[in-house]
């Protein structure tokens, strides 16, 4: 397989990982990958007490979690995964 990949400024190879899935169970829903993201990759969700997604106007809401929305906005920095707490963000090359 063939994937996206570039050169550092040093002229090295570079293949850049892209945010596939955050890990519900282990993300906080504190926001700082949100926050570190200015490409809209991620949004807040609602979940209820069985783990599934629900309305925002929900009475039942019982965490809340991020979630991949926007995946083909990436750009491999990665910056959400270092500033996440719990490490909950998985990443992959693209596909050339």
């Amino acid at each position: 397989m063939t994937y996206v990949t570039g050169l550092t400024s040093g002229g090295n190879p570079w293949t850049p990982q892209f945010l596939q899935t955050i890990n519900w169970d282990t993300c906080l829903g504190c926001g700082r990958c949100f926050k570190a993201c200015g490409r809209g990759v991620m949004a807040l969700l609602a979940l209820n007490e069985d783990g599934e997604v629900a309305d925002e106007d929900d009475d039942e809401i019982e965490r809340k979690v991020m979630s991949v929305v926007q995946p083909q906005n990436c750009i491999g920095c990665q910056a959400c995964d270092r500033v996440c707490p719990k490490r909950c963000h998985t990443y992959a090359p693209a596909l050339a």
